[in-house]
């Protein structure tokens, strides 16, 4: 792993960014108890312009709204900051059933004793890490009241039954979403004024050929030049409706390309983490079409991989 200096370096970000980060780092010095937290990408994300706006943002105190469809680095660019910053990170993944209490924490017996239980936001306020708030779009109304003051000039919780708290002042919250998916809806207003929005613009091949060639320093050219086409073409297909976004899945392309290191055959490979993400049989039939003009049925594991 590159160190974070260099990483910034090659990304072309602003000397004044690089020092500024650096020295955010030395003012908010990790605890020892929580290095464990602090992320440590595969594969840093990729993007000059898209990371010097996150940064920026960042170190003015701002929390970010990551915004973008399947397979654009909102995870890892999540990864990546917390790495670049050296800040425990604090998963918090929105669904049905994420209410206010299991967002700042709920009454246990503990000793004896009734102590509260303290839930991540609680603990990304009061250790300086930087919140992930994992599609954002899905939370319930009750979850998002508790967000408004965390998140504005405040930047403190009431905590019911408890003392308020202020946040530490190294704590960020980013949040996360795709628009579209079932069971999310429109975020209001009110939440979004809270934070600085990046647009995550969508993969493009030279960056994606550079990411393979990063998780498989080993492949072959002619096979990485295949593998990037054939997301790429998948990719065009589902922005013009041809084809669902199902199968645009850069984590199944990634881990199938790895079941090849295994004997796999790279056809069944791709098969296995790609095409079959979806489940309509005449979808299924125009994948396997695509996949073919890429991915010859006659390859091996030689033709992917340097022996």
């Amino acid at each position: 792993m590159t160190s974070i200096n260099e990483y910034l370096t090659s990304q072309n970000v602003s000397p004044s960014l690089i020092a500024a980060v650096q020295e955010f780092r030395q003012t908010y010095a990790v605890d020892p108890a929580l290095a464990e937290r602090v992320a440590c990408p595969e594969t840093p994300f990729y993007g000059t312009d898209t990371l010097e706006m996150a940064l920026a943002a960042i170190l003015q105190g701002q929390n970010l709204l990551l915004v973008g469809g399947k397979a654009t680095g909102k995870n890892v660019l999540c990864e990546t900051l917390s790495w670049v910053f050296g800040r425990p990170s604090f998963d918090i993944s929105f669904h049905v059933n994420t209410d206010a209490a299991s967002l700042i924490g709920t009454d246990t017996f503990r000793n004896n004793q009734v102590e509260l239980r303290k839930g991540p936001i609680y603990q990304c306020a009061e250790w300086g890490g930087f919140g992930v708030l994992d599609e954002i779009n899905m939370a319930k109304n009750d979850a998002v009241s508790v967000l408004h003051a965390t998140l504005d000039h405040r930047r403190r919780i009431d905590v019911p039954g408890y003392s308020r708290i202020q946040l530490h002042p190294a704590t960020r919250f980013i949040g996360t979403m795709n628009q579209g998916y079932a069971g999310t809806r429109e975020l209001n207003e009110a939440l979004v004024s809270r934070f600085l929005v990046v647009d995550m613009p969508p993969l493009d091949k030279p960056t994606l050929k550079m990411l393979l060639a990063k998780y498989f320093p080993d492949m072959r050219e002619a096979a990485l030049e295949q593998f990037a086409g054939l997301f790429m073409d998948l990719q065009r297909k589902a922005d013009n409706g041809e084809i669902s976004t199902k199968p645009l899945d850069l984590r199944g392309m990634i881990a199938g390309i790895r079941t090849i290191k295994s004997g796999l055959a790279p056809a069944k490979a791709i098969r296995l983490g790609v095409l079959n993400k979806t489940f309509d049989a005449f979808e299924k039939e125009l994948l396997e079409d695509v996949a073919k003009t890429r991915i010859p049925e006659s390859w091996t594991a030689e033709d992917v991989f340097e022996a």
